[in-house]
């Protein structure tokens, strides 16, 4: 059974910086993509970073870029989301999230990531 553990959050002060890890389990097949979610009290979940896993290649929100970095182990069953000046628009609960295929590693839109597997969340609060 697959399973999408994250730690790390925590309470800091603005300017800070946190690191993420989600912990992948119950499947040897490659992931298509790796993500970071966040969702704010009242408002929608967004897309932080994304990691393109065969290929490296990494996307982030606007609102992240120069100051997150989405990481994997070199076994690829570990992401993390390195947080630096960290401010207080980014408190959210933050999500790992997964497009995978547990039976191979094959994906007819490789190009897509469609997260079919979610971590419960840990939170991340930051204070002015």
């Amino acid at each position: 059974q697959v399973q999408l553990v994250e730690s790390g959050g925590a309470s800091v002060q603005a300017g800070g910086s946190l690191r993420l890890s989600c912990a992948a389990s119950g499947y040897t097949s490659s992931s298509n993509c790796m993500g970071w979610f966040r969702q704010a009290p009242g408002k929608e979940r967004e897309a932080v970073a994304t990691l393109y896993t065969a290929g490296g290649t990494t996307d982030y929100a606007d609102s992240v870029k120069g100051r997150f970095t989405i990481s994997q182990d070199n076994a690829k069953h570990t992401v993390f989301l390195q947080m630096n000046n960290l401010k207080p628009e980014d408190t959210a609960m933050y999500y790992c999230a997964a497009d995978l295929n547990p039976a191979g590693s094959w994906y007819p839109n490789p190009d897509v990531c469609e997260y079919n597997y979610w971590g419960q969340g840990t939170q991340v609060t930051v204070s002015s």
